[in-house]
């Protein structure tokens, strides 16, 4: 048990994705259509609450098809949620679209209100928002939709992280009139790749059936009249899910009891877990992370693509705590590198509670956060969150980080 390796997040498999995978061998529907494909679609609806789910290769497909439906052409400018991972915002540029990044709040670490407001401010044209859950808490959806409401803007909801999250009740992937769903290897359930475009609008829905099978016309040979993709997801994946669905909720209460014993163990250190609006919203508790106290903090530095920083006693650094976590063969990972600050995209437009803002290295001027991401990123790191993690590899993992600030 202590040398085996402690996953950040793995599939965890139960049984019945073998028998519905056989299914489809058994009875040789192994394309992009069957039974397996029908009854996710149905399963997923009556889970969160929509009347659509079209079932596709990824939820990066998903993405692209929503930005298509949202109408994002050459040029036109979309605000995206700027602390997430980059395939929430490269959908935009595949339509030639151009991201503009908004910055985060530190009450759930998502797209932040008031910066969203002086976004419209500045480019007032903007149609189209594209917002993130982070790690799987819900943002503050009322207030960043009444936003969009009053300046006319779509909202393409990427749920990826946050399936079986909810805000006041209500799951996450309702929120938009187009929202997106994965069922990636490291999600809470998997179908080892996979996603859903999730809707209320069965034109939606249908001209996502329709492009993701190559805009086939119904014509007695194959007729294209616009462009298409092979974004359709297998019977064979399907299956997966299919017997994945039903163990969702028993994944998201071993997370949170994951990340209520890590917030159990550190209440005394100079550290807090990533926050979520208690009184509104449940997340589902997909990664535990952890915020290290401003003057905890000792030197850091990282470049491009390698880092430094100084040992200092009663202090430590989300790179310390990696290297640390390393050495007993558990994995960790920084919070995501805010999109703002990735090269690719560091020339596009980025603004905060202050207005325009531009990339920097340092998160404060005179003791004022300018940029709350990336200080998020500068002292955040993402916990081992298996939810086959042993009790006693976790305390592993609270020992070591514990020592860190010894």
């Amino acid at each position: 048990m202590s040398n085996e390796r402690i996953w950040l997040s793995s599939p965890t498999m139960h049984g019945d994705e073998l028998k519905y995978m056989k299914e489809a061998f058994d009875t040789n529907w192994m394309s992009t259509v069957g039974k397996n494909i029908n009854e996710v679609e149905k399963q997923i609806t009556e889970k969160i609450g929509c009347k659509y789910a079209v079932s596709l290769s990824c939820g990066t497909a998903a993405l692209h098809l929503a930005v298509k439906l949202a109408g994002i052409k050459r040029g036109d400018k979309v605000f995206c949620s700027d602390m997430t991972f980059d395939a929430t915002v490269n959908p935009v540029v595949y339509e030639r679209g151009e991201p503009v990044f908004i910055d985060t709040e530190y009450e759930t670490w998502n797209m932040d209100p008031v910066a969203l407001e002086k976004a419209f401010e500045i480019y007032p044209d903007v149609k189209t928002v594209v917002v993130a859950h982070l790690y799987g808490t819900p943002g503050k959806i009322d207030e960043i939709k009444a936003i969009c409401e009053k300046h006319g803007a779509v909202i393409i909801e990427d749920a990826a992280e946050s399936l079986g999250a909810t805000y006041k009740g209500v799951q996450t992937g309702t929120f938009g009139t187009y929202n997106c769903i994965s069922f990636n290897g490291n999600k809470i359930i998997t179908g080892s790749s996979g996603g859903m475009l999730l809707t209320d609008s069965l034109d939606a829905a249908n001209k996502v059936r329709k492009w993701s099978t190559q805009s086939r016309e119904n014509a007695p040979w194959y007729q294209h009249e616009e462009l298409g993709y092979n974004y359709r997801m297998s019977n064979v994946i399907a299956g997966v899910v299919r017997g994945q669905i039903p163990y969702l909720d028993e994944h998201i209460a071993q997370k949170k009891a994951i990340y209520e014993r890590y917030k159990e163990a550190f209440k005394d250190l100079p550290v807090k877990m990533n926050p979520y609006d208690e009184k509104n919203s449940e997340p589902n508790f997909w990664l535990s992370c952890l915020i290290i106290d401003e003057d905890a903090m000792c030197k850091q530095v990282r470049g491009e693509q390698d880092y430094c920083y100084n040992t200092e006693r009663g202090k430590s650094c989300p790179q310390e705590i990696l290297d640390k976590l390393a050495e007993i063969n558990a994995e960790g990972r920084p919070i995501w590198k805010p999109m703002h600050m990735q090269p690719i995209y560091r020339m596009n437009g980025f603004v905060t509670r202050k207005g325009n803002g531009r990339a920097m290295t340092n998160a404060y001027i005179e003791g004022e956060v300018l940029d709350v991401g990336i200080d998020i990123f500068n002292r955040g790191v993402c916990l081992p969150s298996d939810n086959k993690m042993a009790p006693e590899q976790q305390d592993r993992i609270i020992e070591v980080i514990r020592k860190c600030f010894k």
